[in-house]
């Protein structure tokens, strides 16, 4: 008698292939869409060790010789030193939080909320300069003018060799490559996904506002040593007092223009008001000359970088065989594009759709 056929029995899938199965690890990336600033935090950290001790310097100086001319100075860069040391801070922060998940898009805009307050730490410097000026014009007062003259061009010898820093630091970083991470998602029926990771160039050097924030307070500072020595030597030798509050006014105008160039320039990177910017024009030519008249229906472009955006697109499209990769490969020019999802939607009275 033989024995009956077994029947065949599925075999449970092994640890291994379950855990693999499950393995997200080559699909997952991480949100650094802004190459490390080792550089410009080296630099701010040198500069704001430079400023601090001339700060202290002064002060000191000030009170022991009882001249207010430089004790006013003193204090007067503390305002600097205060926000040199805020974006000294903005890096190390930035670096400390890249990898935690909580920020979605990377922890570049901590350092352009610091260069935004950096701004308004300007604005209340221009604000000082011209309220000393009108208290000048109004009483004048005598002047110091041999220590007020040594203030002066100490301060500008201090915040030129600070500039030269801050200079070389983002020149260190210029032109440095962030491999960014580009992503494709499908919404169709078949919900496919693609995944690509293109290399992607920043121009640290003219993108950082941090870096640039700190560098235009010490050129503020530098310019205000100048613009001293300038009115100090036309009052010691020619006895033109209304020097002094003449250029304090002149040096209050343009620290305001340079304060409301880097507040607006800040201001629309944390609000993301940058729709405007001409990547969205070339977008919108890029997916009309796309095949099956495809259409945009939603857009948003925002900057997650200094050189980075990241891009949310929903097309209408008449072309059945259009899909998120072609559209991937038409946007791949844009090597800025560093975070890109594809949202797909099939025009419903097309005869494919209803078939």
């Amino acid at each position: 008698m033989s024995a009956a056929p077994e029947t065949p029995t599925a075999t449970a899938p092994s640890k291994a292939n379950t855990q693999a199965a499950h393995d997200l690890t080559r699909w997952r990336h991480a949100h650094r869409f802004t190459s490390p600033r080792a550089a410009a935090e080296r630099g701010t950290r040198q500069v704001l060790w430079l400023t601090l001790l001339t700060m202290v310097g002064e002060i000191v100086a000030g009170w022991w010789f009882n001249s207010l001319a430089v004790l006013a100075d003193g204090l007067h860069m503390s305002s600097h030193a205060l926000a040199i040391g805020l974006a000294a801070l903005a890096y190390a922060a930035a670096r400390r939080y890249a990898d935690d998940p909580r920020f979605a898009f990377g922890t570049w805009k901590i350092e352009i909320l610091a260069s935004y307050t950096s701004a308004l730490a300007l604005l209340g410097v221009a604000l000082a300069m011209l309220w000393s000026a009108g208290e000048r014009l109004l009483a004048p007062q005598p002047i110091r003018y041999g220590e007020a003259l040594l203030v002066a061009v100490i301060g500008l010898a201090v915040n030129l060799l600070c500039a030269l820093i801050l200079e070389r630091a983002g020149d260190a970083g210029h032109g440095h490559a962030h491999h960014g991470h580009d992503h494709a998602h499908a919404h169709a029926d078949s919900h496919p996904h693609s995944h690509t990771h293109p290399h992607t160039h920043e121009h640290a050097a003219g993108h950082d506002l941090n870096l640039r924030a700190a560098h235009i307070h010490v050129l503020t500072d530098a310019l205000t040593s100048l613009l001293a020595i300038a009115a100090l030597a036309g009052g010691w030798w020619l006895g033109w007092d209304w020097l002094d509050p003449a250029c304090a006014v002149l040096g209050g105008v343009l620290v305001g223009l340079w304060a409301k160039n880097l507040l607006r320039d800040s201001g629309r990177i944390l609000l993301d008001r940058e729709m405007d910017h001409p990547i969205v024009a070339e977008i919108h030519a890029l997916v009309a000359e796309l095949p099956g008249r495809s259409e945009i229906t939603d857009l948003h472009v925002w900057r997650v970088g200094s050189g980075s955006y990241a891009c949310a697109l929903a097309l209408l499209t008449h072309d059945p065989g259009l899909t998120a990769q072609s559209v991937r490969t038409a946007l791949a020019i844009h090597d800025e594009v560093a975070h890109l999802t594809v949202e797909i939607q099939r025009c419903p009275d097309c005869p494919q759709a209803r078939n």
